[in-house]
């Protein structure tokens, strides 16, 4: 059964609210989600919370369900006011469901490059938006998942959790240092793509092989040029007006449809 929390002082709503904080989740190996349709996608993707926490007077149908499997999984579930929810998330308009996870194994030993023909590779990554819209590019091309190189954005923040609206839980996520990344990569069958603006060749132009590794670089910096030598293709893509370069979400995107829309025509 739901146990109704509304006081501050609660030490499971201090220890949740704490998981704002990088250096708690790493302590504790626990993250933050926040709405019911997060959580669902999470539950059917096979994850489920360890603590749920909801807005005493919310029904849903499928609030029930995550209820009922929560329970059965031994975790614990708080009827709770929006005041907790809000110090919670840190948000003003706080959603009424919010789950607490246990932090996914990112080791790059993990991912199967069979499973999927496109995957995509991120270096240094700084901004939890660009992070959270390219795992949702990547549920939506069919990828595999994302692999985060070098020193990125936590993908287990608040924010980042709250920018991939579920893709979090879709795709398969890993993080490794480039030269772990190099030497896995080379291990096996990948086509690695890197974008630049440095590039002559047309992001157009290839024919891409599976499984294609697209590659993209800082938001500030681009790539490195040791980075860039070591990729099979190094393309860019036209800027045509005033503007020097697309957001690196948004040219990850370009990308990734790009190689997906060439195997639909079959070229």
């Amino acid at each position: 059964m739901p146990r109704l929390v509304t006081a501050f002082s609660n030490p499971l709503v201090k220890e949740v609210r704490a998981l704002r904080d990088k250096k708690r989740r790493r302590e504790t190996g626990l993250f933050i989600a926040e709405g019911l349709r997060i959580l669902t996608e999470a539950r059917e993707a096979g994850h489920v919370p360890v603590h749920l926490f909801y807005a005493a007077g919310t029904r849903h149908v499928l609030l029930d369900s995550l209820v009922a499997e929560v329970e059965a999984a031994g975790g614990d579930v708080v009827e709770t006011v929006p005041d907790i929810l809000h110090k919670l998330s840190g948000k003003d308009n706080p959603q009424t469901v919010l789950g607490v996870y246990r932090v996914f194994d990112t080791g790059l030993e993990r991912i199967d490059r069979t499973a999927a023909p496109l995957w995509i590779v991120a270096q240094s990554l700084r901004d939890p938006g660009n992070l959270g819209t390219i795992l949702r590019t990547g549920d939506a091309v069919g990828a595999g998942g994302l692999i985060l190189v070098d020193e990125c954005v936590d993908p287990f923040s608040v924010e980042a959790v709250r920018a991939t609206m579920g893709a979090l839980f879709t795709q398969k996520l890993a993080t490794a240092s480039w030269d772990a990344f190099r030497a896995w990569l080379r291990a096996g069958v990948g086509q690695l793509i890197g974008t630049s603006l440095k590039a002559e060749l047309d992001y157009q132009a290839p024919r891409y092989e599976a499984p294609a590794f697209i590659l993209v670089g800082n938001e500030a910096q681009g790539l490195p040029a040791a980075y860039e030598a070591e990729c099979d293709l190094l393309v860019k893509m036209p800027m045509l007006g005033k503007a020097d370069s697309l957001n690196a979400a948004v040219a990850t995107a370009v990308m990734a449809y790009e190689v997906i829309n060439q195997w639909r025509r079959g070229a």
